[in-house]
């Protein structure tokens, strides 16, 4: 390592927020914090932004000075990287720091759930993605495509879903059930106001639904279907990733652990706690001879 080095960094950021990890050189924690919205897709200016204000923070949690870059080594999982434009627009404004590392956020969380080691995620949040880390040390994705088209099993689809089977409701091509009677509530409680919000909705705003499902499944048919469906759209991404069943499995995100009841009981077996999380999968990538990006 670079002997100037004094602080490596772990960057996790998405379009929720951006959780860093700051350790000494030798490895010894030292500090996290949290802060603002780092997604590419938000702008590469407001990336960094919401970064350095992060990391300032965690320099001050850690009761210590903010030092110069060139004495900070930075290993970065945002969401936004497969975009290869924005990737290296967000290189080009890096700041000088002895090292950085960039790579998507579903791979720094692959590293921090396996420890780096060879294994599978199924990472269910506003979106969906699984990711393998092989033996021999390829790597390889499922799912990601995005919303609307895609994200099977996340937060977007199932309020997608939920969406529409309550205004299928209100046309009367179906009768309402507990899980639209709530959504209708959430969005305003009219027909009027369902069709204001589905006109604007983002996909953050859509997956703000699917709290609803779990509220509402023990008691209606529907949303036990949904999730259900859900748990096996989860598994077909990590039978797609390992068909032999060989690698071990972590289910992250805000979405996998409330969704575990409905997992298909095989899947549900071969699950393991994951080892970390993306942020300590940020700092890993600095160890790494063949980083993604």
């Amino acid at each position: 390592m670079n002997p100037s080095i004094r602080y490596l960094i772990g960057v996790d950021g998405g379009g929720t927020g951006t959780r860093i990890r700051l350790n000494a050189a030798d490895g010894s924690p030292l500090a996290q914090s949290e802060g603002g919205a780092s997604a590419l897709a938000l702008g590469i200016g407001k990336a960094w932004q919401a970064v350095r204000a992060a990391l300032n923070d965690a320099f001050e949690q850690a009761s210590l000075p903010v030092p110069p870059v060139h004495e900070c080594a930075l290993g970065l999982g945002l969401s936004g990287v497969h975009n290869k434009q924005w990737a290296s627009e967000f290189k080009a404004l890096a700041p000088d720091f002895a090292e950085l590392r960039l790579a998507t956020d579903g791979y720094t969380t692959l590293l921090g759930a396996h420890g780096g080691q060879p294994g599978i995620i199924v990472a269910l949040g506003t979106g969906s993605i699984g990711e393998a880390l092989y033996s021999d040390g390829s790597h390889r994705e499922v799912g990601g495509w995005g919303y609307p088209s895609g994200d099977e099993a996340s937060g977007a689809w199932l309020g997608q879903r939920a969406a529409q089977l309550t205004q299928m409701a209100l046309d009367g091509r179906r009768s309402h059930s507990p899980l639209t009677r709530a959504v209708l509530e959430f969005v305003g409680g009219d027909w009027q106001a369902m069709m204001n919000w589905n006109s604007c909705a983002t996909p953050s705003q859509v997956a703000r639904l699917a709290p609803l499902a779990f509220s509402a499944a023990r008691i209606d048919p529907e949303a036990d279907a949904l999730l259900r469906q859900a748990g096996e759209d989860a598994w077909a991404i990590a039978r797609a990733l390992d068909p032999k069943d060989e690698l071990p499995v972590a289910l992250c995100g805000g979405l996998g652990q409330a969704l575990r009841d409905w997992l298909p009981p095989g899947f549900r077996q071969r699950l393991v706690a994951p080892r970390g999380d993306s942020a300590q999968g940020a700092l890993l990538l600095l160890q790494r001879s063949n980083p993604q990006q």
